[in-house]
């Protein structure tokens, strides 16, 4: 079965019925806006749990991702519905990476009362990004928490998934995008400036690269993993997963203008993908398709199973990624002094 072919049945075989009807109660009114917004992003929604069908000739993905305030967005930096679509996007780049259809989305919510108001547009930006991406919100919880806590568990099938492990000494190591975006945001921000429109809508509206996963794992990826906490830092996951080390060249990889070689290589939360493949690789077909850069930054190597980077020809001492559980958070309340991520 065809790349294009083995899509059409996974998205035949996605959930399309109407809610379950709710019962009486503060909470499930709630609940009940929560669906309104989520429009047609939202499809059989309000059991306890959802029924999926994957076709017979196809794996089941499954991910799950959270989003925190003050942790990985500030309310006053982008608007409700931009936390809603950005944490779906998230969610959903781990099944780009795979090179996966996304087929079902479930949506857990924890917010303090001051959030109550904003919860319709925080659930509209999902159904928005789930109607983008081709899929919907099958169910979800809602409680009380101190802060806005969005955890979106997604579920995928794909015929051939790409994994991390799948790395061979020879292969080339490729990134998409143009690296650094998201972090020049947050040091605007922290600095107490705006962001130009673009770099604000870099980090507001990531796009998580779905058609391109499916079309790299068609055409030869051998691996993939999405950049979520900072290039070096995830290919370091890549290394390890396929027991082979990678040597990458800095200077190579696309940069967000205004941002430095190491911004790029170590600011997270970009969604771009970065796989591996033979060295004959079509690239030039792959930005005619999509209009994305997709740039060759370094090698696979046998043995070890690590990352090294190098930057005007030197090598550059280790590129620390994005640690949740850091002493020094890169988002924290207001009024506290923070470090750029």
């Amino acid at each position: 079965m065809s790349g294009e072919d083995g899509r059409a049945s996974i998205l035949r075989h996605a959930a399309r019925i109407g809610h379950l009807e709710l019962g009486p109660g503060a909470e499930f009114d709630l609940i009940r806006e929560l669906f309104s917004q989520l429009a047609d992003g939202a499809r059989g929604a309000g059991g306890d749990c959802a029924v999926l069908e994957v076709p017979a000739d196809a794996k089941l993905l499954l991910s799950v991702d959270t989003s925190v305030e003050n942790v990985h967005f500030r309310r006053s930096w982008i608007a409700p519905r931009e936390i809603g679509y950005r944490a779906t996007a998230a969610a959903l780049s781990d099944l780009a990476a795979a090179g996966a259809t996304p087929i079902a989305i479930l949506l857990a919510v924890s917010a303090p009362p001051a959030w109550l108001g904003d919860l319709p547009a925080v659930a509209a930006g999902v159904g928005a990004a789930a109607r983008d991406a081709g899929t919907v919100v099958v169910g979800g919880d809602t409680t009380a928490g101190r802060d806005l806590t969005l955890t979106l568990a997604v579920a995928g099938a794909s015929e051939h998934p790409l994994s991390r492990a799948g790395a061979r000494p020879g292969d080339h190591v490729y990134v998409s995008g143009r690296l650094g975006g998201p972090a020049a945001a947050v040091r605007a921000w922290t600095g107490g400036a705006e962001p130009d429109a673009a770099t604000r809508e870099r980090f507001a509206h990531p796009v998580p690269r779905l058609r391109e996963g499916r079309w790299l794992a068609a055409h030869g990826a051998t691996s993939a993993i999405d950049v979520s906490d900072g290039l070096v830092a995830d290919l370091r996951h890549l290394a390890a997963a396929s027991a082979v080390s990678l040597s990458i060249d800095l200077d190579r990889v696309p940069r967000w203008p205004g941002t430095t070689v190491i911004e790029a290589a170590s600011g997270g939360e970009e969604y771009e993908l970065a796989v591996t493949a033979g060295k004959h690789f079509d690239v030039a077909a792959f930005e005619r398709e999509f209009g994305v850069p997709l740039a060759h930054v370094g090698e696979v190597v046998a043995g070890g199973a690590g990352v090294e980077a190098r930057a005007s020809g030197v090598r550059v001492a280790p590129i620390p990624g994005y640690n949740h559980f850091s002493a020094s958070p890169p988002l924290a309340p207001e009024g506290r002094d923070i470090e750029p991520r």
